[in-house]
């Protein structure tokens, strides 16, 4: 499977290897007590919704480290 910041959360967060990348930037985002409700949405729409909780540089490093997920498979 192919993870971009276009996955949905719930995806990202099941994933061992995504969701380490998540807290590498979002420390405690798998634990925040609404991310119930955000993981049918993308990241990037989470992101847009979180009110800054999720920073675009974030989101950018995150980005960059799905991607290179492609890479390495």
């Amino acid at each position: 499977m192919t993870y971009s910041i276009e996955s949905k959360l719930g995806d990202l967060l099941d994933n061992a290897t995504t969701n380490a990348i998540l807290e590498t930037y979002l420390p405690g985002l798998s634990k925040h007590p609404q991310v119930g409700m955000a993981r049918g949405f993308t990241l990037a729409a989470t992101a847009q919704l979180s009110k800054g909780l999720i920073p675009a540089e974030a989101l950018a490093k995150i980005e960059v480290d799905l991607k290179s997920l492609d890479s390495k498979a």
